[in-house]
This record gives structure tokens, sequence and C-alpha cells, in this order.
């Protein structure tokens, strides 16, 4: 029984790669679509479609049932229904926002389980990618949403996109992305996180994410959260037993007027023996490489690309 526990395991961390003629879904657990977000929704359809794909809207995508967005309950019956339907092969969600863990209750986990695909997106998603591995054990995505994949000014997101589920390469980022050490060392676990604010809220409680042996990749978004705020965050961390828990970290982008990692050493307190490095290839930056959650990678300092991803997520 423990064997076969093993393999259901493994193959719910297996995805099929995407070929020309396979349905992608796009579900909005976070904010609404106002007028303004159609034509770069429009730019995203056109854009996929010439590739080949056919485009998915679930049901509640384009509702506002309470006046501010569709209901949770909408919300969760899309990503449901996306997971169950077995002609989606890849599912996106549409765009950030504030309150996709509104959904949390309404999923149903057992159907994800056992209906594992790639679902993809970042900043709000956060929490829903988290909580869908957190849950099930499923492998999830950080990286572009559908909305990114068009709205930025290069094609960066989109080229890794095609790049991870496409052509199942698993490298992260690209050449001409730098790498920083922050701190030296060489570690292994599997990856957790996304952006700051959304990964605090997982610190605790029903959906809390577990940061045991785990590698935290963390971004912020500089408009919204001042260095003062990102301070409250950093320290909400370790005030919970997160530094104690990972084995490493890797920062992402911040625009902010203090640098993320300066931020966050000066709550650490050179307390944490644990490697940190730093990237500019997620987040809230056009450069958006897509990062498996659940996955196993490994950081090593002494190398050019400080982290790699460890373990095969595709089936052939």
């Amino acid at each position: 029984n423990s064997y076969i526990k093993y393999l259901r395991r493994e193959q719910n961390n297996m995805f099929e790669l995407l070929k020309k003629g396979d349905m992608i879904g796009v579900i909005a657990p976070s904010s609404p679509v106002d007028k303004e977000d159609l034509e770069v929704i429009n730019q995203s359809v056109l854009l996929l479609e010439s590739a080949g794909f056919h485009i998915q809207f679930g049901k509640n995508v384009f509702s506002h049932s309470l006046g501010y967005s569709a209901t949770p309950k909408e919300k969760a019956q899309d990503i449901n229904n996306m997971f169950a339907d077995k002609n989606i092969k890849l599912i996106f969600c549409l765009s950030g926002g504030f309150n996709s863990n509104s959904t949390f209750e309404y999923l149903d986990y057992d159907i994800i389980k056992n209906n594992p695909k790639p679902i993809c997106g970042f900043s709000d998603s956060t929490s829903l990618t988290n909580a869908i591995y957190a849950k099930t054990g499923v492998i999830t995505f950080n990286g572009a949403t559908f909305k990114a994949l068009t709205s930025w000014q290069t094609e960066y997101a989109y080229k890794e996109v095609i790049k991870r589920f496409v052509k199942g390469d698993l490298s992260l980022g690209q050449k001409d992305d730098e790498y920083i050490t922050i701190k030296d060392g060489i570690v292994e676990g599997k990856l957790v996180g996304g952006n700051l604010s959304l990964t605090t809220q997982m610190c605790v409680g029903n959906y809390s994410i577990d940061f045991n042996d785990k590698i935290l990749f963390i971004e912020e978004f500089c408009l919204e959260t001042p260095p003062e705020l990102v301070s409250n965050y950093f320290y909400h961390m370790k005030q919970n037993g997160v530094f104690d828990k990972i084995k490493g970290i890797w920062v992402g982008n911040y625009d902010g007027s203090v640098a993320l990692e300066k931020i966050l050493l000066d709550v650490l307190e050179d307390k944490y023996n644990f490697p940190i490095i730093k990237s500019n290839n997620f987040g809230h930056t056009e450069r958006k490489t897509v990062i498996p959650v659940g996955a196993k990678a490994k950081i090593d300092t002494t190398k050019d690309t400080k982290i790699e991803i460890l373990e095969n997520l595709y089936m052939g």
C-alpha cells in the first residue's frame, strides 16, 4: 500500500507536455476583469491561438456577482471544473488581485489531486498555488498570469511559459539573467513561496505552508508594499518560526527604495546559516521565469546560475 501511495504521489508531480491543439483553461480567482483589461486579454488569446492552442474561459471569469468580483463559490467552481475537465491541459490564472484565498474552503482537493495538471500565476495567485500544493502534493507553478503574457514590453514571460510547458525545459530563467550571492551555501529543498505578503499570510492556519526543509522564494510589489511593511512581513515570518525551518532563500524582484535583501538581512540579524541568493527574473517585472512550487531544487552559490530544479516534471 505504501508503494502504491508513493507511485500515486510521483504521478501527481508528472505532467504531459503541452502540444498544438491542446486546450488551455483560464480562471479568475482574484480581481474581476475590468474593461481596460479586455484588450490585453484578447492579445493573449490571439498569441496562444497563433501558437496552435485553444482557449477556454471559466464560466464565471467575467462575473461581478459581489460588485467587486465573482463569489468565492463561483471562482472555486471554475477551478474545480478546470481540473476535472480532461480536455484542459494547462490552467492560467487570468490576473492578480487580492482574494484568491476566498476559494480555499470551496475547492475540491480530491478532484485536483486525482486530475493533476499545471496551474500557473503570480502575485495573488501565490495563495492558490501554495494552498493546492499544501493540500494535495500536486506541483503548481509561479509564473506569468494569462494577462501578463502580453501586458509587458518583452516576450520574456511568454518564452518562459513555452519553454516550461511545451518544451519541458527545466532551466530557471535565461542566460543573461544575473544571480547574486547574498550568503554562501549549498542546499537542497522543495520550492515554496512567491509574493511575500501572501506567503506571510500562510505562515499559520488551516491552509498554512509547510516550510520544513524548503527553499523559500519571495518577491514583492513595491507600489503596494513600502520597506517598513516588507519588514513587518519578514518579522511575522521570523516570529512564527519560518526561518528556523527553511533550507535557503531565493529573493526576486522588488523595486522599492530599499533592497528586499537588505530588509531581509536586517530582520535575520545574522542568526541563520542558510544560503541566500538574489535574481530579478520573477515577480512584478517583465522577466518572469516559471517556478514549480513543490519541486525539488538546489541552491549552489559557487555556480553562475545559483539555483536549479532537480526533478523531472514531465511524462515521456
